[in-house]
């Protein structure tokens, strides 16, 4: 078509697909597009910074690797991720929230009570609860894959002197449908910004942290997987997380305990002689 101009390119564009498009994909390119083109509009986008987010759409991939996904990160910082999770989430289930882009897939087993954090030193956190599907009934055999920062607030991924699978292990329920374990507390910390999203954060006056969690997804037959973070109601960047993820039913409380103070039936491979903190949180998944 030669008379494409501004009131009508986007309708021009839906008018190239063709006829065996998938109707999906068809939507949601188009939609896609209609927006771009009404953004670039509204703020009379000029050539120059449309050429400088071309440049930093690159400048993100060149920085990409298997183990720091930038466009990840900047799909967090906008807001982008945690919207999809809001979109995606059940109200009967326990929210989701980002995944981040520090998981690493195949972590080892660990028993139900195990340790997790090692050799490392930290005040000691004994975690526990269960895994259960809307109408309260335990889920056996669900996996919980489970990892954080170490106390130095970095992910193993990020960390050459961490092991690979350094504070990440994986769960599975027996019929009870209670998941335990033992680690230190993870810490508040600043995602990542010497590439291109933190241009963005320091160009918008953000800062770059976020509040300590745990991450955790939860995957089991018939059930939706879930993907969320939990968090402490003490920390100092929960009502301003620079990725957005923090929802009111994943805020939690660590709970000081005395020395050998466990709940009945705990069996704890991890040593816990001082006094440590406790916290309690059930997981509710939704059927698929």
């Amino acid at each position: 078509m030669r008379e494409v101009n501004q009131d009508n390119i986007t309708e021009v564009f839906a008018g190239y697909f063709g006829d065996e498009t998938d109707p999906r994909f068809r939507e949601v390119l188009v939609s896609l597009a209609g927006h771009l083109h009404a953004f670039a509009k509204e703020v009379k986008l000029t050539h120059d910074e449309w050429r400088k987010a071309l440049e930093f759409f690159v400048w993100a991939g060149d920085i990409t690797t298997a183990e720091r996904n930038e466009f990840v990160l900047l799909s967090d910082v906008m807001g982008l991720s945690s919207l999809v999770d809001m979109i995606n989430s059940d109200p009967r289930a326990t929210s989701s929230s980002v995944l981040g882009p520090f998981h690493i897939s195949g972590a080892p087993p660990l028993a139900v009570g195990g340790d997790m954090k090692r050799n490392f030193e930290g005040e000691v956190v004994l975690w526990q609860g269960f895994v259960r599907n809307v109408e309260g009934e335990p889920i056996a055999g669900a996996e919980v894959d489970i990892w954080q920062t170490a106390p130095n607030g970095m992910y193993s991924s990020q960390d050459p002197d961490q092991e690979t699978y350094s504070f990440h292990g994986i769960i599975t329920t027996g019929a009870d449908g209670r998941y335990a374990l033992t680690t230190v507390r993870p810490v508040s910390y600043t995602v990542p910004s010497d590439g291109p999203v933190g241009a963005i954060l320091n160009a918008a006056g953000r800062h770059p942290w976020r509040p300590s969690h745990l991450h955790f997804i939860i995957k089991a037959e018939g059930y939706r997987t879930l993907v969320t973070e939990i968090f402490p109601d003490d920390d100092p960047y929960l009502d301003e997380d620079t990725v957005f993820g923090v929802r009111d039913d994943l805020v939690i409380r660590y709970r000081p305990q005395p020395a050998g103070t466990f709940p009945d039936g705990f069996e704890l491979s991890g040593k816990v002689e001082d006094a440590y903190s406790r916290v309690d949180f059930d997981f509710v998944l939704i059927g698929e």
